[in-house]
């Protein structure tokens, strides 16, 4: 694994000049359009890096951007992978290894989630306190390499209170409403079950999706301090009683994606 990491780090070190990232940022519904808005920018597809694999999901552009961002230089996913797409656990961590190899110090995951919590409404934004992994994979699963992380990491410090507290700063200075919670990560592609949703909440579940939770435990084992944000486009099933659908989800995103932005624009800017 090691030598992977390091093939591919060495492969975007040379592809972006030397640039090391301060911040990574994986960017999830509704926050693509924010790479565009990086200074100096430099550009690459996640299929011209050795050992990426390609994103197929809708929306997702599949391209890691390096540039300035309220003056940090920041590497922007630009789309990510999902074990509904037929990768592997240790397919969609894979990247995160490689943010941390070239020079990371924090990074942000971002997606959409649908809200578990009644006292949220879909267009609100939710900070990670914690999350629960229902998918009953994980990314570490098999062969450690010692010298990408440990073989048992801890996972009670995954999202640190220093991060939460600075994007409740940020979310202040943006006049945006941000709740804490506790975020579910499931399989997909379906969408949950009424009785999974009330589930989830007996759990102690606030907002569910499809994505980040591998990231967060590949963050977690390499030593990379993580900030999740979800945009809430929906509320779960059973909520509202409506139908779930994607184009629900993606009006939402469209229609809060500036807010959005502008929130992790001044996320970045008070890390």
């Amino acid at each position: 694994m090691y030598e992977k990491v390091e093939q591919s780090a060495e492969f975007l070190r040379q592809a972006f000049d030397g640039r090391a990232p301060e911040v990574a940022l994986v960017l999830g519904s509704g926050l693509g359009p924010l790479a565009d808005e990086l200074e100096n920018q430099i550009a690459v597809p996640f299929g011209e890096i050795p050992h990426f694999c390609c994103s197929t999901a809708p929306d997702h552009a599949g391209r890691l951007v390096l540039g300035q961002l309220s003056g940090k230089t920041v590497l922007c996913m630009q789309g990510r992978l999902h074990g509904y797409e037929g990768y592997t656990p240790q397919e969609v961590a894979y990247p995160i290894l490689v943010l941390k190899a070239l020079g990371a110090k924090a990074v942000i995951l971002t997606n959409a989630a649908g809200g578990i919590n009644t006292e949220f409404c879909a267009g609100d934004f939710m900070v990670f306190d914690d999350h629960i992994n229902m998918t009953g994979k994980s990314p570490l699963t098999g062969a450690n390499d010692e010298r990408v992380g440990a073989r048992f990491p801890d996972m009670c410090h995954v999202y640190p209170k220093a991060l939460r507290d600075l994007a409740d700063v940020a979310a202040q200075q943006c006049n945006v409403r941000l709740h804490h919670g506790v975020y579910v990560g499931v399989n997909g592609p379906q969408y949950e079950t009424t009785a999974e949703i009330r589930m989830f909440r007996a759990l102690g579940g606030d907002a569910v999706g499809m994505s980040t939770v591998f990231e967060s435990i590949a963050a977690s084992y390499c030593g990379l301090p993580v900030l999740g944000v979800s945009m809430i486009t929906n509320m779960a099933a059973g909520i509202t009683g409506n139908a779930l659908s994607d184009e629900e989800v993606k009006q939402m995103a469209n229609e809060r994606g500036q807010t959005f932005r502008a929130l992790m624009r001044k996320v970045i800017a008070v890390l």
